[in-house]
């Protein structure tokens, strides 16, 4: 390694990974959903908009839908 680095004469490249990051979102949830998270984050150690996350990948690649019906 050496002691002194001249960035002034270093080329840049762009970033390959760029399109693997993450989009940062805005979204709305219910008060009870995030306390969910929140407390399987305590139990699991793992933050809870990770925990969401994983959970909305596995729905994506799985091809889950929502299946609702209204009463009446």
């Amino acid at each position: 390694m050496r002691d002194h680095y001249d960035f002034d004469t270093m080329k840049g490249r762009r970033n390959p990974y760029t399109k693997l990051l993450k989009q940062p979102v805005t979204i709305r949830l219910d008060r009870d959903t995030v306390a969910y998270f929140k407390l399987m984050a305590d139990d699991t150690g793992i933050p809870y908009q990770t925990l969401i996350n994983l959970y909305l990948r596995d729905c994506a690649a799985h091809g889950r839908k929502l299946e609702m019906s209204w009463p009446g």
